[in-house]
């Protein structure tokens, strides 16, 4: 709303937006620090961009009851989701292919961030960003909350998207769910990002020429142009 130039105090937005029986996010138990014995943190915090990437899988069904499977990547400091590969299945062949995308198209990361799953310890995965000098940090098993930066993303591609959308084909969900990951990078405010996107759009400027022709008072009409053309 803020973005869209209301003046309105956050407690009337909340206020009506429990009224309306809006969804609600349910309160999380808190859960303790990983801390080592000499005090450091274990979970390595994002500092830059490109510092830390996390990457996990989404799965969801098509109205026939066939399985679609999302692989999920994300930038953890910008908060911007770099992809979201949909295919009825996938295996760490395909999260090389992509990750090579990636890496073509924005660098590689320092590190990537990842559970114990087979798709991302295969030894072929871990060889191949050994190689490309990227560093894995595997959370520990049973414990999703040290991926938390993915976890929660998927949370939000699941409420806002998977649990309101019926696919009726593969094709459909590819579409559908690059619109939605499109929307979330450009336009939905992130709390974490002083409500701003995480990449928000940018327009080139005008051309200059063309805008001293708008402001000379005696320039020659459209309509004039076009009939001497």
């Amino acid at each position: 709303m803020k973005a869209d130039g209301w003046r309105v105090n956050h407690k009337r937005v909340a206020r009506i937006w429990r009224r309306e029986g809006l969804k609600v996010p349910a309160k999380q138990p808190k859960r303790g620090r990983l801390w080592l014995n000499d005090g450091s943190c274990v979970r390595l915090r994002p500092q830059h961009r490109n510092h830390v990437w996390a990457y996990d899988f989404v799965e969801d069904r098509t109205r026939h009851g066939r399985k679609i499977r999302m692989l999920t990547v994300i930038d953890e400091f910008t908060r911007e989701c770099l992809v979201i590969e949909v295919k009825r299945r996938l295996n760490s062949q395909d999260v090389l292919a992509v990750l090579a995308r990636l890496f073509v198209g924005r660098g590689a990361p320092d590190h990537i961030r990842s559970d114990n799953g087979s798709e991302f310890a295969a030894k072929a995965v871990r060889k191949w960003l050994g190689e490309m000098g990227v560093k894995t940090l595997f959370i520990e098993p049973a414990s999703p909350w040290e991926n938390g930066y993915n976890e929660s993303f998927n949370g939000k591609l699941r409420d806002e998207c998977l649990n309101t959308e019926l696919f009726y084909s593969l094709r459909e969900a590819q579409i559908i769910i690059e619109k939605w990951r499109r929307e979330f990078n450009t336009i939905r405010p992130h709390s974490s990002l002083g409500y701003r996107p995480p990449a928000p759009e940018t327009y080139p400027p005008a051309d200059p020429a063309c805008a001293i022709w708008r402001l000379q008072p005696d320039r020659p009409s459209i309509g004039a142009i076009l009939s001497v053309t």
